[in-house]
């Protein structure tokens, strides 16, 4: 017999649609929310992978390129069709991409063709406002929460993010403004969180020399922390807090 609330229903299971989720910051996030009684979706344009260990996640994965447009309107009917027990409580978006040169090396404006700023723009940006956009029945219906992971390349010129992924993260900013405005009259929250230097398997060479030089805490941060914030947008002790962008980097924006 399934527990049932106050009210004598049944409460329905709190969901919650990730994307980016295969490593780093996403694989922590999944672990957090679901230690917290969630249900999550999982978003990677990568295939399900079976070193994943955590409960129901080959059948919560769900795999799709953000960088196609086109296919939101699908990724969108996936996740309709996977709500039959629950609601649509939580939207973290966390895919994002940041290309290098060959050898490696930061992107500017020279070296970034029209291929490099359509994709970055889309995967990074576009497809958040597209994906918002279809699941709008679903996240009203549930009051969701929205979290945007932008970065702190988004507010400041970074020695290893490139120029697409800059403005696509400040756009995302922006973006997670508009939406807190937009969509707060229905019940939504929309905030965002900057990451700084975080340890993940992808940091860049030069690294630990930027922690020690900027960072006034002087240490990476752990993917973790990142996740633990996350968590708390996503849930009722963040109630009030909309269009906030919480700056996660030790201090490093300051």
């Amino acid at each position: 017999m399934k527990p049932q609330g106050p009210n004598g229903r049944v409460p329905l299971i709190k969901y919650c649609l990730l994307t980016g989720a295969s490593r780093g910051i996403g694989h922590a996030t999944v672990k957090v929310l679901q230690r917290e009684g969630w249900r999550v979706l999982t978003v990677s344009r990568q295939p399900f992978s079976d070193e994943c260990r955590w409960p129901n996640a080959r059948e919560s994965h769900i795999q799709a390129d953000l960088a196609d447009l086109s296919a939101i309107p699908a990724l969108a009917a996936d996740v309709r069709s996977r709500l039959q027990d629950g609601e649509l409580a939580a939207l973290v978006n966390n895919a994002g991409i940041s290309p290098k040169g060959p050898d490696g090396s930061r992107l500017g404006v020279a070296l970034s063709e029209a291929e490099v700023w359509t994709r970055v723009m889309n995967v990074n940006l576009v497809s958040i406002s597209l994906l918002v956009r279809e699941l709008l029945p679903e996240l009203t219906k549930a009051k969701a929460s929205i979290v945007n992971v932008t970065s702190i390349a988004g507010s400041r010129v970074h020695p290893f993010a490139g120029v697409a992924y800059a403005a696509s993260k400040a756009g995302l900013a922006a973006l997670t403004r508009e939406l807190a405005h937009e969509l707060g009259p229905l019940g939504i929250r929309s905030n965002a969180i900057s990451p700084g230097e975080i340890a993940t398997s992808i940091l860049s060479p030069g690294t630990d020399g930027l922690v020690q030089r900027e960072v006034p805490l002087q240490r990476l941060g752990t993917t973790e922390e990142v996740a633990r914030t996350i968590q708390f947008l996503c849930s009722d002790a963040s109630s009030y807090i909309n269009g906030a962008e919480i700056h996660i980097n030790g201090g490093q924006h300051v």
